[in-house]
Formats: structure tokens, C-alpha cells, sequence
């Protein structure tokens, strides 16, 4: 630390060295300018000095800059240092050692993070359901969730595993009804392949189509041409008329439950709704989708096949608009449009809106049935 001296015995000549070593081991560009306008004090000083050989001879106004600029890197110079110094000690007390200028690296050096256990591996789906191994969750709705699975025989399959169904006497009503549409003819339709209603879960496996649901498709690419309108209208009604046949109402036909296959729609979830119906009463839920349940639904009427021709009909219209004809906003606004309004059918080809608008009627016992609705689009 004696060098913080050395501006005073040297007369300030030594000022622009102490302050530029502390700019340099500072790393600061203001102690740097210090450094530089010391330089400029000394040079001129020394410059007068020398061209005039006397300091007496040198004249004004001159002669006063020489003095001040001597006087401000004289005294400036040991004020300066003498602030400098005690900051300069105090960092080098708590500085890294300094490595050799030949052998220091590139980049700086960090010392390697600790290491960290690895974390469990994450799982939204139970592994195993029954003998079936699980994939993947495929979808969650309020029945249950869908998984994709394995059966024993190395085939994929779609489990459904159903939550509320624990009461003994839903799971009862579940299996008779899934007994029934085990006897649905597979066109258009996922196959019903195995049903179970033991253990904490009841599920039922049905066969897995591999394809966007309609509601997934019409969201993606908009709204679907003439001719596909006309193939859906018919696989899907075929489909409600195969299911009609075994004696099974759906109850919650709609978008997503319409899968597009690579052999065409197939219609799915039938024949689980009605098993869920006095749980829900019980747990004050709703069977259905408001947008694409029937006015018999909402009113508490008899629900039967006219309650899917009438979703049926209102599925199609979304095929070919894009949106629910009755609308997705509040549950009161989509009731009161469901039981009072009569949507626009300009949308749907030629061929399509006498059938559509006859199953759109708001009493059950007009609308066609599923296998009316096949002739009249055919014919």
C-alpha cells in the first residue's frame, strides 16, 4: 500500500501511474478517464516546462492553466489515491486468486451443479386395468377416462374406466345394459369386446378406431363438404339404427362421440349413459350434453330412440356449420334455445334439410325413425 504515497512525493507527476493501476484492477472505465485527464495535467505541465525552461517565464494565461493542472494532479492525485487505496485493499481481501495471464482459460470456469436424484417417472393412468395393459389416456370425460390398451391377445383396445358406478345395484343395471349393446351390429359402431364390474372400477372394453372424433375434425379443418355430410348422415343413422334394434337408447350421441375411422364413422359410447341414470339423479348430475340433448331430456319426459334422432340430427348441423345449432353459452340460454328455437338449416345440402328439420321437431313422437332417416337419405 505504499504506493498511495507515490503522487505525493513525486508532485503529482506519478498520479496518471497510481490512478490507471487502479482503473486497471478496477476494471472501470471512470477511473480510467481520471487516469487520462491526469495525463493531460502532467503532459502540459511538462510541455510549458520544457519549452520555456522557466515557470516564471511563462505567460498568461497560460501560466495559470500549468498551475492548476500541476496543483489538480498534485493534490487531486493524493486525495484520489487515498480513496482508492482502502477500497482496492478490501476487494483484495475478498478477490479469487489471480490466475496467470498465459494460463488463464477462455471462458470462465463453474464449478459443476450438484446432482440432483432423478425424479419418479409421472403416470396419469393406473398401468394395469383388469388383464389389459395400459398405453396411454386417450380422453377424460364425466362418466370416466379412456385409455389405450393391450389386450392379452396383443390387439389394442379402448378401456373405459367408469367412476361413479359404486353402488351394487348401478353396476347391476350397467351390465345388463351393456349386455344388450354387446348385441348392437358392429356397422358404424366400436365394437362392445369385454365388460367388468368388480374390483374399485367398473370398465368396459370396446374395439380401438384409430382417428379424430367429429367434433376434433370439424374444429381443425371447418366444416364438412356436401358428399362427406351425405356419407356421415348416412353411417351414423345406420349406426343409431343398428343400436335402436338391440333395444338401446344412447342417450349422449354427439360430435365426440362420433370417431372417424380409416373405414368411416363409427359411432361409440352407447349403451353407458342409461346405467349412470339413477346415479347421477342421486348425485344431482346431468345425463347428456346440453347443446345436443333432446327437449324430452330437459323436461323430463320418456327418453327413447326419438331423443337420438334428435341429437342426431343436430350432430349433422355442426358437421356442416362448424358450431351447435343451439349454441355453447350458458346451460339456461342453450335450454331455452333447444325447447323454443327452430335453427337456420340453409347450411346442409338440398338432400339433407327435409330429413334434418323432420328430426329436429320438438315432440318425440313426430320425428322419423333411425332406419326412416337411412331411406330418406338414400332415396
Amino acid at each position: 500500500m505504499g504506493w498511495a504515497v507515490v503522487p505525493l512525493v513525486s508532485c503529482g507527476l506519478a498520479t496518471p501511474f497510481t490512478i490507471g493501476f487502479a482503473a486497471y484492477w478496477r476494471r472501470s472505465l471512470f477511473q480510467a478517464v481520471a487516469a487520462c485527464v491526469y495525463t493531460l495535467c502532467v503532459a502540459i505541465f511538462l510541455l510549458a516546462l520544457i519549452g520555456y525552461g522557466d515557470v516564471e517565464a511563462i505567460p498568461e494565461p497560460l501560466a495559470t492553466v500549468v498551475v492548476l493542472g500541476f496543483g489538480f494532479s498534485w493534490l487531486g492525485g493524493v486525495i484520489h489515491s487515498g480513496i482508492m487505496v482502502p477500497i482496492m485493499a478490501k476487494g483484495r481481501r475478498g478477490a479469487v486468486p489471480r490466475q496467470d495471464l498465459h494460463q488463464r482459460p477462455t471462458a470462465p470456469v463453474f464449478p459443476p451443479p450438484p446432482v440432483q436424484p432423478p425424479a419418479p417417472p409421472q403416470s396419469n393412468h393406473p398401468g394395469w386395468v383388469g388383464g389389459y395393459r395400459v398405453l396411454r389416456q386417450l380422453g377424460r370425460g364425466g362418466q370416466g377416462a379412456v385409455y389405450l390398451a393391450t389386450a392379452p391377445s396383443g390387439s389394442q383396445v379402448a378401456v373405459k374406466v367408469l367412476h361413479d358406478l359404486v353402488d351394487e345395484t348401478a353396476r347391476a343395471r350397467f351390465a345388463r345394459e351393456v349386455d344388450a349393446a354387446r348385441r348392437v351390429a358392429t356397422f358404424s359402431t366400436a365394437r362392445v369386446l369385454d365388460v367388468n364390474i368388480s374390483g374399485q372400477n367398473a370398465y368396459i372394453v370396446s374395439e380401438y378406431v384409430e382417428g379424430p372424433s367429429l367434433e376434433q375434425l370439424v374444429r381443425k379443418y371447418g366444416p364438412r363438404d356436401q358428399d362427406s355430410l351425405t356419407r356421415l348422415a348416412l353411417s351414423t343413422a345406420g349406426a343409431l339404427a343398428a343400436i335402436h334394434k338391440a333395444g338401446v337408447v344412447h342417450r349422449d350421441f354427439k360430435p365426440s362421440n362420433v370417431l372417424i375411422g380409416p373405414d368411416g364413422p363409427r359411432v361409440i359410447d352407447f349403451g353407458i349413459a342409461r346405467a349412470f341414470d339413477q346415479v347421477t339423479v342421486t348425485q344431482g348430475k346431468m345425463i347428456g350434453t346440453p347443446p345436443y340433448m333432446s327437449p324430452e331430456q330437459l323436461t323430463g319426459g320418456t327418453v327413447g330412440p326419438p331423443s337420438d334422432v334428435f341429437s342426431w340430427a343436430v350432430t349433422i348441423l355442426f358437421a356442416a356449420t362448424g358450431r351447435p345449432a343451439f349454441g355453447e353459452d350458458t346451460v339456461p340460454a342453450v335450454f331455452n334455445r333447444v325447447l323454443n328455437f327452430h335453427p337456420d338449416l340453409s347450411p346442409l345440402p338440398p338432400a339433407l334439410r327435409g330429413i334434418v328439420g323432420a328430426c329436429l321437431h320438438k315432440r318425440p313422437d313426430e320425428r322419423p325413425s333411425a332406419s326412416d332417416v337411412m331411406l330418406a337419405i338414400v332415396h
